[in-house]
């Protein structure tokens, strides 16, 4: 129980670290935020926990395929935030964005018999 009290708190820590940089010096708290944290906690974590080194392999695989269609939303928010009057309209527009993109993505993967 101790240790999903840590893997919680190390990691609901770093998202709430790079918020409260990011409204005292954004280029840092982007630069942190760029950073695979969430993955490198995720790596750590499952390893701890499995011991599985081929799992790992696996999952860093799937990952890499995986932030690709998430990166337009990065370079479009700004874009969106100032077409459509807002943070939450450019939010939800850039989720259904990602969301096409996963599923564009899961068919080129499939056409060119990558397995995940």
């Amino acid at each position: 129980m101790i240790y999903y009290l840590l893997k919680l708190f190390i990691s609901a820590g770093v998202i709430v670290a790079v918020t409260e940089i990011a409204k005292r010096n954004n280029s840092a708290a982007s630069i942190i935020h760029s950073l695979p944290l969430t993955s490198l906690l995720a790596f750590i974590w499952l390893y701890v926990e499995t011991k599985d080194s081929a799992l790992i392999g696996r999952h860093a695989f799937g990952t890499f395929w995986f932030v690709l269609p998430t990166l337009p939303m990065f370079l479009m928010m700004p874009w969106l935030i100032k077409k459509l009057g807002g943070f939450w309209p450019a939010l939800g527009t850039g989720i259904i964005l990602t969301v096409a993109l996963y599923a564009l993505t899961m068919r080129l993967l499939k056409m060119a018999g990558v397995e995940l």
